[in-house]
């Protein structure tokens, strides 16, 4: 078993951010096919699906893939670690299932604080435990100022977007589907902790994220088989071509996900990640903008806010930083 190595945090920090940017294009396009099939679990199905052709080719195409391939069913015999984590691609399909049914209730706004929430907290948390395979990470005052300002700085963010949002129903018609990224974004950490603790031991991430696709298309094939049953056929697929790259880029911010967690923990990685998808979103939004979107200055600085809080929480700050020094006798 050869072990991807550890990147030092200047190396990685950009990485984490790079593959971020590839979470709202996602977003912007499986939203967009799930409101063209009136179908948001036909959607992610379809996202999924595409994602998974691309893990197939690369996984026998690479020599890196076809080896990482043969160390999959040793590993998961040999119980090298827990087999719920070869499920972990359920919690992805959770994301993108997510993104395909509430963006167009919730709108971009609510919907990206919400994940970021559920992720932050998590992060913090799946650190503590040392669920990932870069151990257990202390919880210290700093991180934790850094993740409320994190929050906060999106919330921020996005606040132009609240009055362009989705067509809710009040708060109370907005509380369910409000939960659905709330827990989606949750269980992301948990997802790349599981994610780089298999990459470890398979080698690469293109195990892992090939493992993760084919756990995502089985959970939304069958949600999709119940659904055709009970509902009916979705609208007919798009001819337009663009419509399909949601999975190849959920191939992206997956793989190197798996690849971070290792040398940056979940919640750095984590963080990083929302610096590039807002960063992302900001870009989409000048350059390809949406029907009612909205650029105010405090989407501009709300980003910029947001990476200042991202650096405080991954800067390696003394033990007890905040702590009143004590004077010296």
């Amino acid at each position: 078993m050869t072990s991807p190595s550890r990147l030092p945090v200047l190396a990685g920090l950009p990485l984490a951010v790079g593959s971020g940017l590839a979470i709202p294009v996602q977003g912007r396009i499986n939203g967009a096919l799930g409101t063209r099939l009136n179908d948001g679990i036909a959607a992610a199905a379809v996202s999924f699906s595409t994602g998974l052709l691309v893990m197939i080719i690369i996984s026998l195409v690479l020599p890196r893939g076809r080896a990482g391939l043969a160390n999959i069913l040793p590993a998961v015999r040999n119980r090298a670690f827990p087999r719920i984590y070869v499920v972990a691609g359920a919690i992805g399909a959770l994301f993108v299932f997510a993104q395909s049914f509430t963006v167009g209730i919730l709108g971009v706004a609510l919907f990206t604080v919400a994940t970021v929430t559920g992720q932050t907290v998590s992060g913090l948390l799946v650190d503590r435990l040392g669920i990932g395979p870069a151990g257990k990470k202390s919880v210290t005052g700093i991180r934790i100022i850094g993740c409320i300002l994190t929050i906060a700085a999106v919330a921020w963010a996005v606040s132009p977007r609240f009055s362009s949002g989705g067509p809710g129903d009040g708060a109370a018609g907005l509380l369910l589907p409000l939960l659905l990224p709330v827990a989606a974004g949750f269980l992301m950490s948990f997802q790349q902790a599981m994610n780089g603790t298999a990459t470890v031991h398979y080698g690469t991430p293109i195990a892992a994220t090939l493992v993760n696709f084919v756990a995502g298309c089985i959970v939304l094939w069958a949600a999709f088989a119940v659904k055709l049953a009970v509902a009916g056929p979705a609208n007919p697929l798009p001819g337009e071509w663009w419509y399909y790259l949601g999975g190849p880029m959920g191939c992206v911010f997956i793989g190197l996900g798996a690849l971070l967690v290792r040398s940056l923990g979940v919640l750095v990685t984590g963080l990083g990640m929302i610096a590039g998808q807002l960063l992302g979103s900001l870009g989409l939004d000048l350059v390809l903008p949406a029907p009612g979107t909205i650029v105010a200055p405090a989407t501009v600085l709300g980003t910029l806010l947001t990476l200042a809080a991202i650096i405080l929480a991954t800067l390696p700050w003394p033990r007890g930083a905040l702590r009143r020094q004590r004077p010296v006798r």
